[in-house]
């Protein structure tokens, strides 16, 4: 079985994830192709668009958020997602069991006398007005039908997990800071959730088994589980087995892969990327390696943003009046120096409308 190495898996991960070359894709597509970006912090999947795609306009995202073609939900990992409308609807009832899974795995103590299938139709009743509300606001109409769990474990219960739910605009709109509204998925975006099919064959968990490894392969079903927290995926993967191919990395893994997928040479190029904090390019995987030092994995999950430079995580940035400042983690040449710079440069007038372009490269550690 071919050895892929870390550096073949880093290229391969740049070019699945449009971080190799800026793609020329419409916006939706782009969201499509990349499963959807972690989306907690609303405005980061902005800078990583920015970092994928030619000419990407904040706008045109905004917009489609207007328009319910793409939705801010609870999907992967029970973390908020931007995921396009259909794949919300279409995958939302495979990741129920685990969602609630992990609201119990932090509140099974105050849910303990729950009946959850009460509390979900309680909860539909609140939502039937068709009126948005905050977690709060949700959870203030209920909380007295069980006072013993409180209103944080019943709201998270419910708008995380027992309702499928999208976090309306404002929220989430370019250059915009609003609290969380929510609203039925159906309701808002006027179809219903898919179910799951009566049969055995997980034609959903199939699905999403080609999505992730077109838009993150090769990878082992270990980074899968880790991309998207389900752990039913096994019999998925079984049924489509004979369509893939198969490699080792260099710890001895196991990598799937769809057969035509790009896997560029290693010594490709790779230029300069500013990643947003949760970036998929580094979290949708299981072992990081491919894209982050060990030593350095803490910052994946801390939500610092990072830098790439020849592919790997090689600085932290931030921005504040309109600068953009960078933290090496390691030693710049003078030509990587330069090229951070000035992508450095281009992210301040992304980030700032046009109006300012600073950027501040600090001193390399040593």
């Amino acid at each position: 079985m071919t050895v892929l190495s870390t550096r073949a898996l880093n290229r391969a991960t740049l070019a699945r994830q449009l971080l190799l070359e800026r793609a020329d894709l419409p916006v939706p597509d782009a969201v499509a192709h990349l499963c959807g970006l972690q989306a907690q912090e609303p405005q980061e999947p902005f800078t990583g668009l920015w970092s994928r795609l030619r000419a990407f306009d904040p706008a045109v995202l905004s917009e489609l958020l207007l328009r319910g073609r793409v939705v801010r939900t609870h999907l992967m990992r029970r973390t908020v997602h931007l995921v396009t409308a259909e794949d919300a609807l279409a995958w939302r009832a495979r990741h129920d069991a685990m969602l609630r899974q992990r609201v119990l795995g932090v509140y099974r103590r105050e849910l303990a006398g729950v009946d959850l299938g009460e509390l979900a139709a309680a909860g539909r009743a609140v939502m039937a007005d068709g009126e948005p509300r905050s977690m709060p606001q949700l959870a203030r109409e209920l909380d007295g039908r069980w006072p013993e769990a409180g209103p944080r474990a019943l709201g998270e219960m419910l708008v995380a997990a027992l309702l499928p739910m999208a976090q309306l605009p404002p929220r989430g709109l370019w250059g915009v800071r609003a609290g969380v509204r929510y609203a039925l998925l159906p309701s808002w975006l006027g179809r219903e959730v898919a179910p799951l099919p009566a049969d055995a064959a997980d034609a959903v968990g199939q699905a999403l088994v080609r999505r992730y490894l077109a838009a993150f392969g090769p990878a082992a079903t270990a980074d899968l589980r880790a991309w998207c927290g389900l752990a039913g995926l096994p019999a998925a993967v079984a049924a489509i087995r004979e369509e893939l191919v198969s490699f080792r990395d260099e710890r001895g893994r196991e990598l799937l892969d769809l057969p035509g997928a790009p896997r560029p040479d290693p010594g490709t190029p790779a230029p300069v990327r500013f990643l947003p904090a949760f970036d998929n390019a580094i979290l949708g995987y299981q072992d990081r390696n491919r894209v982050i030092d060990d030593a350095h994995r803490g910052l994946s999950v801390a939500g610092a943003r990072v830098v790439l430079v020849d592919g790997r995580a090689a600085a932290t940035w931030t921005v504040a009046a309109g600068t953009v400042a960078v933290d090496p983690l390691r030693g710049f040449t003078r030509a990587e120096r330069a090229a951070v710079a000035e992508e450095g440069r281009a992210l301040a007038r992304f980030l700032s409308d046009g109006e300012r372009e600073g950027v501040r490269v600090a001193a390399s550690p040593r």
